[in-house]
Order: structure tokens, then sequence, then C-alpha cells
């Protein structure tokens, strides 16, 4: 079949959804479907929130099948619609009144909520298959849009080139440096370690200013913050790290959980990490903390103290998610559209 993988993207922001979308149009390719990836930029304020789920309504979708994803993608239309829902305008629900927000609790915010709601439920209901990314973006779909999607989970980026390596002494974090992504928790871990836990901060963003003060807080060579690293080294510093500390706000799926247990790392989160929660199990493949500088710090000393337990939970990561592939993940959303 020609399929069209539809995407919204915000100009010059490249994260983890590009590069699932990216992944999805390759994994379609192998598997003998022609498929090209359609963008249309999208801004997320208040005032221009409608302004690209109509540009979708107008989009001329020709194709056998089309897969939309992201916010406001799934305003596509087409016969043959499958939706595999990374994300809503998370601004307008769950993170409605957040800092980085636009939209509060004042009378105009409340009514592009709710048009937004009516908006989605009626784009989102024309499915003939919704598929989410996590249990986490289903229940959010549920809470706010009363739809039931089906969680289906696929492999994160560099799936097969990750690999495990020895123990080291230092906490690994590949993420954006922005406030939902929390980086600033991988510090705290580390700069709280009892046991001279260091930190790696791999990533771009607005916080890496901040960052950057809170590390020269600590002592020489404890916190590095390396920027934009390439892919060798990302799965170099995956393989030789004690472990990773991935600790978001109400995340919707997670890759950096995933690619530290694909590295046979375990993972430190926080109580409200949201996705990253279905993966980590406190004790078995890592430790949920409450996400205090305290709690985190000593489950950094706590994977210091005892490195085959580490090790041991990264590998118990690794086989929950090693049998992972795309191949299952394009059949399945071809069979929710009626097949081929």
């Amino acid at each position: 079949m020609d399929v069209l993988v539809c995407g919204a993207q915000k100009p010059f922001v490249y994260g983890g959804a590009e590069q699932h979308q990216e992944n999805l149009v390759a994994a379609f390719r192998a598997a003998g479907h022609p498929a090209e990836l359609v963008r249309l930029p999208v801004a997320w304020e208040k005032d221009r929130l409608f302004d690209s789920p109509l540009a979708w309504r107008m989009v001329p979708a020709d194709a056998d099948l089309v897969v939309a994803t992201n916010f406001p993608s799934y305003f596509v239309r087409h016969p043959r619609k499958v939706v595999w829902l990374f994300h809503q305008h998370r601004g307008a629900y769950e993170l409605a009144d957040a800092a980085f927000s636009d939209i509060g609790m004042d009378d105009p915010s409340f009514e592009a909520q709710r048009r937004l709601a009516e908006w989605d439920a009626r784009a989102l209901g024309e499915a003939a298959k919704l598929f989410t990314t996590s249990q986490t973006v289903a229940d959010r779909l549920a809470r706010f849009n009363g739809l039931t999607g089906e969680p289906l989970y696929h492999p994160p980026p560099l799936a097969e080139r990750l690999h495990s390596g020895p123990t080291g002494d230092y906490l690994f974090c590949a993420t954006r440096l922005e406030h939902n992504k929390r980086p600033e928790k991988v510090l705290q871990a580390a700069l709280g370690s009892a046991h001279g836990v260091r930190a790696v901060v791999a990533g771009r963003g607005t916080l890496a200013g901040e960052l950057e003060q809170l590390a020269a807080s600590g002592t020489p060579g404890q916190v590095e913050l390396p920027g934009f690293v390439d892919d060798d080294t990302v799965v170099d510093l995956y393989a030789r790290s004690l472990g990773v500390v991935y600790a978001p706000l109400d995340e919707d799926y997670g890759y950096a959980t995933l690619q530290a247990f694909l590295s046979g790392k375990p993972v430190i989160t926080a109580t409200d990490s949201g996705g990253v929660l279905e993966f980590v199990e406190d004790g078995v493949t890592g430790y949920v903390t409450d996400g205090s500088p305290e709690q985190l710090a000593a489950a950094a000393d706590r994977l210091a103290a005892d490195p085959e337990h580490a090790a041991a939970m990264g590998a118990e990561g690794r086989r929950r998610v090693e049998a992972w592939d795309w191949p299952a993940v394009v059949e399945r959303l071809v069979a929710g559209a009626g097949g081929a």
C-alpha cells in the first residue's frame, strides 16, 4: 500500500516525535510499502492554536493508508485513517496552567480548551483504529475525550546498536534540556551523592544555562554537559554508565528509558513521570523515587553501592523490551485500517 505518515513539527525543534515519524516511514518501506512523511508546522500559542488543525483538514492525502501521529496531524481527512497518537496538545489538557503553557484558568483559556476537546474528539473519532504510544496516553485520551486508544509499544531510536558494557561511575541521560524533561534531576542525583557518583547529560535546550550554573555548584568533573553528541557517542555513554536517571514530568513514552534497558542499565525515575512508570519497576528494573533531590541521590548511591544488583536490574530491563520490533508495529497499523 502507498502510505502517508502525517506529523506536525514545531519549526527548529527536533526530538523524539520527529525520530519516531522517520523510523515509522523506514519501517513501512522495509515491509515493502511505499511510504512518505508529510509534516506541517504547528504553533502552540493559544491565539494560533486552531490554525494548523484547519490546515490539516485541507491537505490532499492521496494514499491507500494514512497514519497520523501527533497533534494536530490527526485532523487530516482520509477514509482509511489510522491514528497512532503520540500526544495531544498537552498544554491545553493535563498541563494547562503549567509555567510553560499560555493556557491557564481564565475564561478565554477555558473556551479554547472546550473547543479543542470538541475538535479532537471529532478528528480522533474518525479513525478506523486508534492506537496510542503508551497506556499513559490512552488514559489521558479516555479522561479528556471519552475515547479508547490501544497502546502500541515500539523500539527506540538506535535500538539495533545499543549494547551493554562495564558498569561505570556516572549516571547518564540523553534528553532535550527543557522544563518538562526536568534534566536537573540527573544533576541533583549526582550532586547529592555520598559515593561520588558523576552525571553526564547530553542534549540541547533552553535550560542549558541554568544547568551549567547548577553544575558549577559541585566539584570539578562531577557533572558533564557535552551538549549535542553523535549517535556513536550516545551508544558508548549508555554502555559505560552506572545507570540512567530519567524523571520527566508525566512523559508520554520515554525513549531514554528503553535505550537504557537495551544498554543493560537500570533507570532511576519519579512517581509523576508518566509513561516511564510502565517500564520501570521499583527494585526490579530500576528505582522509583518521589523525585526529590534526596531520594534521587539515595537511589544513585544504591546503584553505586551494589553494582551487581544494578547490572541485574539492567539485564531484566533488557529482557522485557528486546523482542519489540518494527515489523510487528507495521503489521498492527495495517491491520487497523482493515488490512492490505
